[in-house]
């Protein structure tokens, strides 16, 4: 069980990164995230395009609000998994260039998760409009 003193310590340290502050700076981090990323990743470029593009036709073919929210959900979650990418891609590089079997190896699985999530929107995507067309 965490001691009230250890609580008290970590409050003591962050004065200014709880309630409201916290979410603000969170934002701002997130924020910044997603324009570094804009900036350094064509994928996820790309598949913001994509998504822009396919989010409004998700919302004019799915009947109904789940079949909606699961078709939106699949794209962001190709989102989500390129960003976690992004983010395993920028720490292997910030230790080293130098090729190394597990940077090797963390790179790819990264890289795997991107395409198990792309293979999940054609998936649902198939399964939700062979349903409503066939």
């Amino acid at each position: 069980m965490v001691s009230k003193v250890f609580l008290m310590k970590k409050r003591i340290q962050n004065p200014d990164t709880r309630g409201v502050q916290h979410i603000i700076r969170a934002t701002g981090y997130s924020l910044k995230g997603v324009k570094g990323a804009w900036a350094h990743e064509e994928a996820f470029r790309q598949e913001i395009w994509a998504s822009a593009l396919l989010i409004p036709l998700a919302l004019f073919l799915g009947q109904g609000g789940f079949e909606k929210a699961v078709l939106c959900a699949s794209l962001f979650l190709v989102l989500i998994v390129e960003l976690v990418n992004s983010a395993i891609e920028a720490a292997i590089d910030r230790i080293g260039k130098e090729n190394h079997p597990l940077s090797g190896r963390a790179k790819d699985l990264g890289s795997a998760a991107v395409m198990v999530s792309l293979i999940n929107v054609v998936i649902v995507w198939s399964l939700i409009l062979w349903d409503r067309f066939l």
